[in-house]
């Protein structure tokens, strides 16, 4: 079973940036594809940006692209999504989860595991 719990989340103006951090344990860090999904209030949640097992491939939803990075650390067993020129649309809980690689990352189902979310809201 893998744990996973999200921080770096809060407040920020438009522009800013923030780093989000997923912890992981009790699992095979190294083996799992690593996902950063968010839901903002009253909608579907929505592919953020996601890594491959071994961190050569990465994938990012258009809307953020350029502004946001996804990394995996095998020391620490902690992906990072770095967010930058963070804009009002970016307001939402964010969540990370792993999975096994076998489905297309940038899908709900293809996940395992969820952390509980962290909170990122950009003000204008």
């Amino acid at each position: 079973q893998v744990q996973l719990v999200e921080s770096g989340g809060g407040l920020v103006q438009a522009g800013g940036s923030l780093r989000l951090s997923c912890a992981a344990s009790g699992g095979s860090f190294s083996s799992y594809a690593m996902g950063w999904f968010r839901q903002d209030s009253g909608k579907e949640r929505e592919f953020v940006a996601a890594t491959t097992w071994n961190g050569r491939e990465t994938y990012y939803t258009d809307s953020v692209k350029g502004r946001f990075t996804i990394s995996k650390d095998y020391a620490r067993t902690t992906v990072y999504l770095q967010m930058n020129r963070l804009t009002p649309e970016d307001t939402a809980v964010y969540y990370c989860a792993a999975g096994s690689g076998d489905y297309d990352l940038r899908y709900a189902f293809g996940y395992d595991y969820w952390g509980q979310g962290t909170q990122v809201t950009v003000s204008s």
